[in-house]
C-alpha cells in the first residue's frame, strides 16, 4: 500500500497534471499582464489558454478514474462491467 495517491498514480496522469498546471499558470500570467496593459486581445487569448489547461485537468481526472477502476478490478475490489448486448 502506498502512502499517497500521487505515488500510485500512472505516469500518464502525472504528465497531464503537470501540463495542466503549467498551461493554467501561463494563462493566469498572461491575464494579469493583459489586465495591467489595456489589451483585450491578450486577455481573451489568456482565457483561451486557461480553458485548454482546464481541459487537460479534466482529461487527467478521467485517466485517474480509469486507472483506479483497473486497479480495483485487479485487486478484486470491483467487478468488471458486463458487455452491452447489441
Amino acid at each position: 500500500m502506498t502512502n499517497t495517491p500521487w505515488e500510485a498514480a500512472s505516469p500518464r496522469y502525472k504528465k497531464f497534471v503537470f501540463t495542466a498546471m503549467g498551461v493554467m499558470g501561463f494563462g493566469i500570467i498572461l491575464a494579469i499582464i493583459g489586465s495591467n496593459i489595456p489589451s483585450l486581445s491578450l486577455v481573451y487569448t489568456a482565457i483561451g489558454i486557461m480553458i485548454v489547461g482546464m481541459l487537460c485537468h479534466i482529461i487527467g481526472l478521467v485517466i485517474r478514474a480509469k486507472d483506479t477502476r483497473k486497479w480495483r478490478i485487479a485487486n478484486g475490489l470491483a467487478v468488471p462491467r458486463a458487455k452491452k448486448q447489441k
